[in-house]
């Protein structure tokens, strides 16, 4: 365990009994890299994602998720943001980053925990349990407007995951909840 953390009851701190090829993947890339990105292609049931394991057991840094570009990029401005992490930045809600993807920011927003299981089932079994903070790495349309300051920009149909799912308009990422 990460010196100074409180307890943590995540696979490499405790029992790890028999681990399934998905979540044994996970332990070898965390522990070999400090983290992983998990990509979820799009397909006929909707957009991609990306999201990393491993930020918040190793550096106490919220875990990131990002939706509806091309996975590799995703992966890449994950995997930036995570350097940015080791280096000892702290990532919090409400930031916005610039440079992070192709000369345009990113901001990042507190996902709430009521979108975990639809989105993070890899990190919960890593984890184990929550609490465990996830931030989503929001990206601008074209002009460099974000969703909340939109009239209506689809943005690429991203999810807002700093709503409640109950507050989330109705579309591709609340029809089955």
């Amino acid at each position: 365990m990460p010196v100074g953390l409180a307890a943590c009851h995540c696979v490499l701190c405790s029992d790890r009994g028999d681990l399934d090829r998905r979540t044994h993947a996970t332990v070898e890339k965390v522990q070999r890299y400090g983290w992983q990105v998990v990509m979820v292609p799009h397909d006929e049931s909707g957009p991609g994602w990306a999201f990393s394991i491993g930020l918040w057991h190793n550096h106490r840094s919220p875990e990131l998720a990002m939706f509806c570009l091309d996975i590799h990029d995703m992966q890449t401005c994950l995997n930036a943001l995570g350097e940015k992490v080791v280096a000892g930045l702290a990532l919090e809600a409400d930031q916005e980053w610039g440079d992070v993807i192709d000369h345009h920011s990113v901001a990042l927003k507190a996902v709430d925990y009521r979108w975990y299981r639809a989105f993070f089932g890899t990190a919960i079994g890593f984890y184990r349990q929550p609490p465990f903070p996830f931030l989503q790495v929001v990206w601008p349309d074209r002009d460099g407007t974000f969703p909340w300051q939109s009239d209506g920009n689809d943005h690429g149909h991203q999810p807002q995951l700093w709503l409640r799912p109950d507050e989330h308009p109705p579309g591709i990422w609340t029809q089955d909840l």
